[in-house]
């Protein structure tokens, strides 16, 4: 295994960043880390870069203990906060030049592992980093990570804030990554980009809620999902939670999701009691299960 977690526990006094905390990531394997802000996800990644201790368990990257081995690990791993963190003042060339320095390597001898980064920030290797925008902030970044060779790449909320054409790059760019036999454990809110990864643990407060493929785990929520809409949003989800048939609500884009608790459920019925709760326009149909489904019926 390239990684391996075994009951990992962290606390910040009394706030229980992460409880016990276990799984395995694969040679190669791009895993995903999903779950909201505070969920856990930084603290896990500080703790496998050797950044941070756990009060609890154990953990190996690339075959070596955090603690105890900790120089080996970080000279075999990238790592990507969520925060941009190269040298501002210094240019791109400048702050290649620099990670590139630090692991003893050259940006010539590692290009090819960062070519297709780093033709689309080339136009701009002497600007400095602080004047470049968000997209390519964010492929800088990934290029100082890559630079020294590394067997495992983290990258924490690497899209956050990046608009989505950069967004869909990007993970272009990662599937291509791992096309060359690094192994990535990347995190994010986004639960679209959790269908992007070969296999995902959904975490929440501290706590893994479920491990596996995404098509697994949307294909676990058994329940009949519904997409509702009415001329009040607010009034209709008020109506929804106080429907005494209610399992779940929640909004979801433009429509509000919903599930029955009955088996034999019938829309006409739903229909019905919004129309008594003198809601208009009102739209019940069903709809496909998506990952934030499952992440929701989960987290209750």
């Amino acid at each position: 295994m390239s990684i391996t977690v075994s009951n990992i526990s962290k606390s910040y006094k009394t706030v229980k960043a992460l409880q016990d905390i276990s799984f395995t990531v694969k040679e190669g394997e791009l895993f995903g880390l999903i779950g909201p802000d505070g969920a856990g996800k930084t603290t896990l990644f500080r703790i496998l870069t050797t950044l941070l201790i756990a009060d609890e368990g154990t953990a190996t990257v690339t075959g070596f203990e955090v603690v105890s081995e900790y120089k080996k690990i970080r000279n075999s791993v990238g790592y990507m906060p969520g925060k941009f963190s190269l040298y501002q003042d210094l240019t791109v060339e400048e702050n290649l030049e620099f990670f590139a320095t630090i692991f003893g390597t050259t940006i010539e001898e590692n290009y090819g592992l960062i070519k297709d980064i780093y033709v689309q920030i080339a136009p701009f290797k002497d600007r400095r980093a602080g004047k470049l925008s968000g997209g390519m902030k964010q492929k800088l970044a990934l290029c100082c990570a890559l630079i020294h060779k590394p067997k495992v790449l983290f990258l924490d909320e690497p899209t956050t804030g990046v608009d989505p054409v950069s967004r869909k790059e990007f993970w272009e760019m990662l599937k291509r990554l791992q096309q060359k036999g690094i192994t990535i454990l990347v995190s994010t809110p986004y639960m679209d980009e959790a269908a992007l990864c070969d296999r995902i643990a959904l975490i929440q407060d501290g706590k893994i809620l479920e491990i596996d493929t995404p098509n697994a785990i949307v294909k676990h929520y058994t329940k009949q999902i519904y997409n509702v809409r009415a001329n009040n949003v607010y009034q209709l989800i008020t109506s929804l939670n106080t429907y005494e048939h209610s399992h779940s609500v929640y909004p979801f884009g433009e429509y509000v999701h919903y599930t029955d608790k009955r088996a034999d459920f019938n829309p006409e019925d739903l229909l019905l009691y919004l129309e008594s709760k003198k809601l208009s326009d009102i739209e019940i149909e069903k709809t496909q299960t998506t990952i934030e489904d499952t992440f929701m019926e989960l987290a209750k």
